[in-house]
This record gives C-alpha cells, structure tokens and sequence, in this order.
C-alpha cells in the first residue's frame, strides 16, 4: 500500500497536512506506537536514500487505523522543498511496527514537472516539418462535408436553394472548409503579422486594397483577404488582410527623384612618391 501523504510545506506540521481519500485523519485515533516509530522511519529512509539526504522530522499523521505516514525533509539541493514521507503500518493486535512505503513527494512551491498535455493538445503552428504527418479528426468542426459528385449535385438542387458561401461544391475533396473553419482562419490572419493590428500596417500610408501589387482572391473570404504579389514586400506570397499596409505600396512615389551626388573624403591622404613623376 503506498502513502496517500499529501506533503505541505517545510514549516507546517501535521495539523496542518492534507490526505486524500474516504478516511478524515482528524478523526482517526492517534497510535502511540505508529506515532512513536520516528527513529524506525528515518532508518527506512536513510536505506533508501542515504544519510546525508534526510533533514530533520517534521511531524507524523495518522491515515487510518492502525496506519500512519512521518514526514522529513529532504537535504537534497536538487529537490529543494520536497519531504520523505514514510508510511508505518501496524497489524491488529500486533506490537510490531512495519514499513509498508518510502517516498519522496512535493511541498507548495516545490519545482514539479508541468501538468502532461495530450500530444494532439501540444501541436503548434509551425511544429510539422519534413516527413511529419498529423492526423486530421473526424468530427473537426473547421471542415464539413464536400460534394464529390453529380448525385450530391442533384440531391443539393432539389432542396431549398442555398445562400452564397453556405456551401462548397469541393469536386475531389471528401471534406471542405466550413463556416467555423472559416471564422477561424479569419481572426487568426486579422491578428496575424499582416493583419491591421501588425506595427508594419500601423507605420503604413496605405493599405493594401489600394495597392496594385495585391492579388483578389476567391471565395466567402475574398472581401477581407489578398495576396501580396510585391517581390519587396515582407508580405510576399502572403496572405493579407486588405487592411494591412507597409510600405511598398504601388502608388507611393518618392518626393524627389533620387541623384547621385559626390563625396568626398577630407580626413586623410594617399602618399605620392614624387620621384615617380620626374620631379626633383
């Protein structure tokens, strides 16, 4: 059976631990013989650990009848705030006191490993790379069901008509962008590095729906979004907010032409070897 102890901090004593499970330890009765063990206990932890890992004894709790966990702190620098906890065990109308578990478990503040994370839940924009493959689910509400053929045409002409960017033919596709998936591509492109928000748009003069470098696209998202066809432009091949701007935008022009002026250099001197030239 292994201690169910949860470890507080250094300073606190046993009033102030906490168990987890059925049985209140503020109910149990004490076990002089449990609650006496302290030199067994730390024994049991210097087998397990060593010596030079065990600080002083910072309490005992009863967890049940005839069951009670001591608590030490740990010396160890790498596990600072941590505490041995060592669960004591007494059998019915026995005298014998047994160690049934040693561990080693947290205090608050302690530096513990971060809760764990599905993998599925982990994945990033940016995380695939080359040869990386990452499943699409089944019921992922960014895609709806595709019309791959003539039967799904005819079926969708004899219902009531649909509006403009209700639905996607998708010829080829099983699956097609739907109106969740689209809502959120959209937010993330408007808050994005070309999106109006983005410190390039801000310094911008104009935006890019008045650009000529700007390439319309297709489609519900076509009134919101371009792609930036400009080879100077950060945005290049991007897509971009039509309220997005930077500044290689087609109509600006410089205020004066550009001239190549001369420039001179005052601060120093090519020696000249005067012989070279005839002179004596």
């Amino acid at each position: 059976m292994k201690s169910r102890v949860v470890a507080a901090p250094a300073r606190a004593r046993c009033g102030q631990w906490a168990t987890i499970g059925d049985v209140n330890a503020a109910t149990v009765k004490a076990d002089p013989a449990l609650v006496g063990a302290v030199d067994l206990a730390r024994q049991a932890v210097v087998d397990e650990a060593g010596p030079g890992l065990v600080g002083e004894h910072l309490g005992v709790q009863m967890e049940a009848d005839r069951i009670a966990a001591h608590l030490f702190a740990c010396s160890n620098p790498a596990y600072e705030g941590w505490h041995w906890a060592v669960t004591l065990v007494r059998a019915s109308r026995a005298k014998a006191v047994t160690v049934n578990d040693v561990v080693l478990l947290p205090g608050a503040g302690s530096l513990v490993a971060p809760p764990w994370v599905p993998w599925s839940e982990r994945v990033r924009a940016g995380d695939l790379g080359p040869g990386d493959v990452l499943p699409t689910e089944p019921d992922d509400v960014r895609l709806a069901a595709g019309l791959t053929g003539e039967e799904d045409l005819e079926s969708v002409s004899s219902q009531s008509p649909l509006q403009p960017g209700a639905w996607e033919i998708g010829l080829g596709r099983v699956r097609v962008l739907s109106a969740v998936g689209r809502e959120h591509a959209a937010h993330r492109w408007v808050d994005g590095d070309f999106g109006p928000a983005a410190a390039m748009a801000r310094q911008a003069a104009n935006s890019c729906a008045t650009c000529g470098f700007m390439l319309p696209v297709g489609g519900p998202l076509g009134q919101e979004f371009a792609i930036c066809a400009n080879e100077f432009a950060p945005a290049d091949g991007r897509v971009v907010a039509l309220s997005f701007g930077c500044g290689a935008h087609s109509e600006v022009e410089a205020d004066q032409p550009v001239r190549a002026t001369a420039a001179y250099d005052a601060t120093g001197w090519d020696p000249l070897d005067l012989a070279d030239l005839g002179h004596s």
